[in-house]
């Protein structure tokens, strides 16, 4: 982060002037503190920032932001706003309205984490670029991920996720996206949002952001975003099967661990190769290609940087492990990637048997247990040979799996299954897994590799 003055920063935040300092860092942990750190107090559920302003402030932070009063040491050096939260924002546009980057916004129900990636990808082939850091997508990590930008930073790729309407307007203000891209339109979080159609109208608040002329990218492949048009907007369609998309792609061949397919554009066939399989993982990559076309990128450049591109996190990412292959892919889960996970599942070659090992997804609200009986409904229909289910809305699909004839195995504990899957894989096994992050499936894959050895 380059230098901005205390001062400037108090004025944005309509705050009094507090003495001067220069602010390199911005942080929300107080132990993160030291010279040049302005402390952010965000209230939470079970740890509360204000509790600790007088101990980053010891520390050595040139200043601290409240909002709400207290017992600060030196007062002064505390600048009260109505919202922490704001605040935070209202820097990082500050920040952002200093650097000559072009960013690339990413949003999407689904594929937003993966897209960013193979984005980055293909702007690193030509540009100085940042992009998000895992899945930093938020009203608190995306304003870090911009003061992250410097004045050599020619491209900025920003993941944008959202719970509730206004929250991608939000992260846009302070980034100033010149490009969007729009993967999917699904069910996550539709707890909060109530129905389809509202979370396509969130999501577009990324295309109202952008400038006239702009490109924004959208998968024709999905039923909502098919019917946007956007005239002011330069919209580029990408997908897999849509006859009008401007960018599609046909799969050739898939193993474990790469898929090849034909990218169709601008008139032209070029062969394509990536990392991982199955058909969400080429859309995204047909989203990157658009991306580095509009951005000037030769298209032979922009595939061979897609060749290289690595998975992020536990999502996809395939371990070899004693003879098993352990696909992790416990970061978040969705019904559409649950299905997209069950059919390319349901595609592996495999020498074993095909094992599926679900948990709870999470914000599903009325939808919740029909989404979990098509788990294991589709598991049935696409062949998988085993479903292991550990969660309270999982059960369902363990039953729906029994109602359609295959093998499903629910359990009560994680630790249950944990055990159960040590004593019972074999080498030849594919073993998947997926569920929403707060189920912490991680943790069964981690004691899979310390205590499997056949």
């Amino acid at each position: 982060m380059e230098k901005l003055s205390l001062r400037e920063i108090a004025a944005a935040l309509g705050c009094p002037l507090p003495p001067e300092a220069g602010i390199t860092r911005v942080i929300t942990d107080s132990r993160e503190a030291g010279e040049g750190a302005l402390f952010i107090a965000l209230p939470g559920e079970r740890v509360d920032g204000h509790d600790y302003i007088n101990r980053a402030l010891a520390a050595g932070a040139a200043a601290a932001v409240a909002e709400h009063d207290g017992d600060y040491t030196p007062a002064e050096r505390v600048m009260r706003v109505k919202s922490s939260l704001r605040a935070l924002l209202e820097i990082s546009a500050l920040y952002r309205s200093k650097m000559p980057a072009r960013v690339i916004g990413i949003t999407g129900s689904v594929g937003k984490t993966t897209t960013k990636e193979m984005v980055a990808a293909v702007m690193a082939s030509a540009f100085r670029i940042i992009k998000t850091e895992g899945n930093q997508n938020n009203e608190i990590g995306a304003p870090k991920t911009l003061m992250s930008i410097t004045p050599e930073t020619e491209v900025a790729v920003v993941e944008m996720g959202m719970s509730a309407p206004n929250e991608i307007k939000d992260l846009c203000y302070a980034a100033r996206p010149m490009m969007g891209i729009i993967t999917n339109i699904g069910v996550s979080h539709i707890e909060r949002l109530g129905s389809r159609e509202n979370i396509l109208k969130a999501k577009l608040e990324l295309a109202d952001a952008l400038p006239d002329g702009a490109t924004l990218l959208l998968c024709d492949d999905n039923d909502l975003l098919k019917t946007v048009d956007i005239p002011r907007l330069r919209v580029v369609r990408y997908g897999l099967h849509s006859n009008r998309a401007d960018i599609r792609a046909t799969i050739v061949s898939a193993t474990p661990l790469s898929t090849n397919f034909m990218l169709h554009a601008e008139g032209q066939s070029l062969r394509a190769t990536i990392p991982g399989t199955g058909e969400h993982l080429v859309q995204n990559a047909l989203a990157a290609f658009g991306a580095g076309r509009a951005m000037g990128i030769p298209a032979e450049t922009a595939i061979k940087a897609l060749g290289g591109y690595t998975p992020s996190g536990r999502r996809q990412k395939m371990v070899e492990h004693e003879g098993v292959t352990m696909v992790e892919d416990c970061y978040n889960a969705s019904p559409d990637s649950m299905r997209a996970a069950i059919k390319t599942l349901g595609q592996f070659p495999c020498s074993g048997r095909r094992i599926f090992v679900a948990a709870d997804m999470l914000e599903l609200g009325d939808i919740a247990e029909e989404s979990h009986r098509e788990i294991g409904t589709l598991c049935a229909a696409e062949g998988i040979d085993l479903l292991l289910t550990w969660g309270e809305w999982a059960a369902y699909a363990t039953r729906s799996a029994r109602a359609a004839g295959m093998e499903s195995i629910h359990f009560e504990k994680k630790e249950d299954l944990t055990r159960y899957l040590i004593a019972g894989a074999r080498r030849g096994d594919v073993i998947w897994c997926k569920a929403s992050h707060g189920m912490a499936l991680e943790e069964v894959i981690s004691a899979f590799y310390r205590e499997f050895h056949p």
